[in-house]
């Protein structure tokens, strides 16, 4: 699980800073000049930045996220908020689903122990958190995720599997006859022959006989 252990000690105006950040566009980096431009140039809000990169609002360079960007829509700001805390302070939350001001002395010493911090720490880390939770819906559902991809109709039988082969003449169904015997190569001779033009016979009868011999017989 997490438990942030960043805090702010002008924590009550925690409220005020969200409007704005949701009010103005995204930087490409939130700096702290940024800040001074939203409003805030106390060196107090400086701590604003590190904090905003524990609720995953800001990359370890400064550089806005998605849930930076969802927070904006007013819509929604209230469950993506939830959601932050859910993940930056997830200790917490085992101990109690839906923390309360009743809560408060039990949620202060659990940031004393885990992050070995005197009490006047613990109570800022404790302040800080229950000011980002009055931003929260902790009833929201949580965000839907993508629906899974449909998986494809199973294919018939005709578009995935290879016709057996026709059965071997003569063979049983032993499986040593599943291959496809192929049938021997034949060839074909087409002899041509110019008699010459002459009337004696006995010129074809040596054509025809020397025909029987070398190639009928």
């Amino acid at each position: 699980m997490a438990l942030s252990s960043s805090y702010i000690q002008v924590y009550g105006q925690l409220p005020d800073v969200f409007s704005r950040m949701s009010e103005a566009q995204a930087p490409e980096k939130f700096t702290r000049q940024y800040l001074k431009d939203l409003g805030f140039s106390s060196s107090n809000f400086h701590a604003l930045i590190p904090l905003l990169k524990s609720l995953n609002f800001l990359t370890a360079d400064g550089t806005p996220t998605n849930r930076y960007l969802e927070y904006r829509n007013t819509a929604r700001s209230r469950q993506v908020m939830a959601e932050a805390l859910r993940g930056a302070y997830g200790d917490l939350f085992t101990i109690k689903a839906k923390p309360t001001e009743a809560d408060r002395p039990l949620i202060e010493g659990k940031f004393k122990s885990a992050h070995n911090v005197s009490p006047n720490l613990a109570k800022l880390m404790a302040s800080t958190f229950y000011a980002l939770l009055s931003l929260a819906d902790l009833e929201a559902p949580p965000t839907a995720e993508a629906p899974a991809a449909e998986e494809p109709p199973p294919m018939k039988p005709s578009e995935t599997e290879t016709p057996p082969p026709p059965p071997v003449a003569g063979g049983g169904h032993s499986e040593r006859h599943s291959e496809v015997v192929q049938p021997k190569p034949t060839l074909h001779y087409n002899i041509q022959i110019h008699l010459p033009a002459t009337k004696d016979v006995e010129v074809f009868n040596a054509i025809f006989k020397a025909l029987k011999e070398h190639l009928l017989d």
